[in-house]
């Protein structure tokens, strides 16, 4: 008989109890952030139940019972009856344009689960599940999760990382953002370099009609273009492209091989490719930590159904190491991959012939 260590199980039945809440509980954090509960607490606390509930024009039954699980998640105070976020709390759940924005990222825990019956058929059969076909919550949580990021980092870090590009930019050169989404990375290049020419690509229509709605919004219209397109075929411009943008997607290509050929003829003579994956080691080992529970959980539901979905043969995995993305690029025609950059979730690479 297995001999059972009480100690060693009393430890891994509180994981589970604590994994368990944060599973029930992300879904109370859709709750706020759609219902912008986070926003009325972040606006009127420290307040009652009964004077959030007013100020955001909800049940009271409800928002108390709401308020409770934040408090007892962690995600707001509480004291004498009064409920209220702390300035760190308020910066991470209630202000979309903080570079700390987080609540959006359940949106994306949202869609898995709703989709988890179809990702039971997928393990068993070994079939894929294309990036359009899931919950739409999936396109936007995924959009406003990455968004603060590429205000923070992209203009400010990863451009001036790369060699002579923010110079082409300014200037008026030409960037195509393949599997861009809902366009907020080609937005963000666009208000910064008002000569430059942007062409956003996505094989997911939904996310093109949603980035070009963006774009108008933005004000950037007039110089970012959206077009339904892959990253094996999208249109070259003229004499090639100055800059092409790859972020977090090509891990989910069944073909990313394919994808860094075509990049390769995409670009102008002294053109670069910027790509973004998620952070991640060499090994299985470097990766068994918070941010690579994340991606092994995102490319079991996501990432690799994607890929697989697709043709090419490849699934490379949300934790692909650096040396085997060095490797679709050389296969794909380049020499020099260098990593300029990186962040708590990113790794920043500079590709160029």
């Amino acid at each position: 008989m297995t001999t059972i260590d009480e100690a060693k199980l009393n430890e891994f039945v509180g994981k589970f109890l604590g994994d368990l809440g944060a599973a029930v509980h992300a879904a109370t954090v859709v709750v706020g952030d759609q219902a912008g509960l986070y926003h009325t607490l972040a606006e009127t606390g420290p307040a009652t139940a009964a004077q959030v509930a007013a100020a955001a024009g909800y049940d009271e039954r409800y928002v108390l019972e709401w308020l409770n699980a934040q408090a007892a998640s962690g995600y707001c105070a509480y004291g004498d009856g009064r409920y209220w976020l702390t300035p760190e709390q308020a910066f991470c759940l209630a202000d979309q344009t903080s570079p700390g924005y987080l609540a959006a990222g359940m949106l994306v825990a949202n869609a898995v689960h709703q989709d988890v019956t179809r990702s039971i058929d997928a393990v068993r059969s070994g079939a894929g599940i294309g990036w359009g076909d899931h919950h739409e919550h999936l396109y936007a949580g995924t959009e406003r999760f990455f968004r603060p990021g590429y205000q923070a980092n992209l203009v400010s870090s990863w451009i001036p990382a790369l060699a002579g590009v923010a110079d082409k930019l300014h200037r008026g050169g030409w960037v195509a953002d393949v599997g861009c989404g809902h366009g907020a990375s080609a937005i963000v290049l666009a208000q910064a370099f008002p000569q430059a020419r942007i062409v956003g690509l996505d094989p997911h229509p939904g996310s093109i009609e949603a980035a070009r709605k963006a774009a108008v919004e933005a004000g950037v219209s007039e110089r970012v273009q959206f077009e339904v397109g892959t990253a094996q075929d999208f249109p070259v411009s003229g004499a090639g492209y100055d800059l092409v943008c790859v972020f977090d997607a090509l891990h989910d290509m069944g073909d990313p091989v394919g994808a860094a050929a075509h990049i390769r003829s995409a670009l102008a003579t002294d053109g670069t490719w910027l790509l973004v994956e998620p952070a991640a080691g060499e090994t299985v080992e470097e990766n068994l930590n918070p941010v690579g529970r994340i991606f092994y959980s995102a490319s079991t539901l996501l990432c690799t159904q994607s890929a697989r979905s697709q043709s090419g043969g490849y699934a490379l995995g949300a934790q692909a190491s650096t040396e085997q993305l060095r490797a679709v690029c050389v296969e794909g025609g380049f020499t020099s991959v260098r990593l300029v950059a990186r962040t708590p979730v990113n790794r920043v690479f500079e590709v160029r012939v």
